[in-house]
This record gives C-alpha cells, sequence and structure tokens, in this order.
C-alpha cells in the first residue's frame, strides 16, 4: 500500500517540487469540472422548458381537459411538468390554492438548478487560499535552510522558493476558471429559473380555469 501511495505522489506533475498541498489543489480542480460539465448537461432549455411539452400541454388546459393535461405532465421528467404536476393535482383534490402549489414547487425546482453551484464557488475561493498555504510552507522550508546550512547550498534554497511559487500558481490557475464557470453556471441557472417563472405564472390562468370541462380522475 506505501509503494502504491508513493508511486501516486512521484506519478502527479509537480508534486515533488510543488509538495503534498497539490494534492488537495488537484483534487479540487477535478471536483470543480465534474459539477461544471454535470451543470452545463443540466442547464439545458430543452431539458428545462422542452418545446414540444409547452405545445401540447397548452391546448390541453385550453380545452378544460385536467386529466389529459395531469396524464401529459406525469409522462414528462421537465421541471416545468413538475411544477405543473403540483398545480394541476392541487386543482382536481382541493379545487384552491393551485397558485400556492406552483409557487412552492417553484422554489423546489429553484434548488435543484443551483444545487452543486455552492461547491463550485467554495472550490474557487479555497483554491488560492491552499496555493498561499503552499506558499507559507515553501517559505517556512527555505528559512530552514538558511537557518541550519546557511544560504551557501542554493540548490536548496531553490526547493522552498519552488514550493512556493508552484503552489501559489497551480492555486490561482484553478481558482480563476473555476470563479468563471461559476458565475456563468450562477447566470444560466438564474436565466432558465426566470423563464421557467414566466412560462409556468402564464400557464396558472388556465388551469384556474379549466373548470367544467374536466373529467373526473382516477387517484394513482
Amino acid at each position: 500500500m506505501m509503494e502504491m501511495l508513493q508511486s501516486l505522489y512521484h506519478s502527479i506533475p509537480g508534486i515533488e517540487k510543488g509538495g503534498p498541498i497539490l494534492i488537495p489543489i488537484y483534487l479540487g480542480s477535478i471536483i470543480a469540472l465534474a459539477i461544471f460539465f454535470e451543470r452545463l448537461w443540466v442547464l439545458r432549455s430543452r431539458r428545462i422548458l422542452p418545446e414540444e411539452f409547452q405545445s401540447e400541454i397548452e391546448p390541453l388546459l385550453i380545452r378544460g381537459d385536467i386529466p389529459g393535461a395531469l396524464e401529459r405532465c406525469r409522462s414528462e421528467t421537465s421541471p416545468l411538468a413538475r411544477i405543473l404536476t403540483s398545480a394541476l393535482q392541487e386543482e382536481r383534490d382541493h379545487r384552491a390554492g393551485v397558485r400556492d402549489a406552483l409557487i412552492g414547487s417553484g422554489k423546489r425546482e429553484a434548488l435543484e438548478l443551483h444545487r452543486h453551484l455552492g461547491a463550485l464557488g467554495t472550490i474557487a475561493g479555497v483554491e488560492p487560499l491552499l496555493g498561499l498555504l503552499g506558499t507559507v510552507s515553501g517559505m517556512i522550508h527555505t528559512f530552514n535552510v538558511i537557518t541550519t546550512q546557511g544560504v551557501g547550498n542554493p540548490n536548496q534554497l531553490a526547493g522552498g522558493i519552488s514550493e512556493a511559487l508552484i503552489t501559489t500558481a497551480a492555486g490561482l490557475t484553478i481558482a480563476i476558471p473555476t470563479y468563471i464557470a461559476y458565475r456563468y453556471l450562477q447566470g444560466r441557472a438564474a436565466y432558465l429559473l426566470s423563464e421557467l417563472e414566466e412560462e409556468s405564472l402564464r400557464l396558472l390562468p388556465l388551469i384556474e380555469n379549466a373548470g367544467g370541462g374536466r373529467n373526473p380522475i382516477p387517484d394513482s
């Protein structure tokens, strides 16, 4: 096991010169990259507001076909469908509180859209601090060399300085694009949430006014 860890330690680029602080720095970059691509996949317009679903659900609501609209929503996995499902179930079961049901479901979907973004922001903030920690560690190493060997051994002095510079550069190199990705995804989530709210509120009167054309829906 120790041999495997040592092999892994030496296989990481720059780890011998940058010191062990590079391990959490590199780990943070891997997590940030995974979150970024996962959120890019999730925050797609056609996944949040599928045009085909929108074009099919509106005529059903206009006709007052609550059973058909509910069935169509249940066959869809988009956030818009889940929000409308809550409103339609409220309309079916209680005939009141539809707006509250829609708003409550919208809040849950908002949390889902912003999922993992807090972790991405944390990584963007922590990476420079890890780089700074590596800088301090490298300078301590340098001063220890000066204390024990004086300034006559440039190779030993260069090791500590190299550790300080490499970790600082690594932390900033990862933190800057991570922060840009964090801000981009935040803006993307806010935009899609705004579009989702607008479409939900546009369809809300159709649900509330569906009325007489509604057929009983058997409980599932």
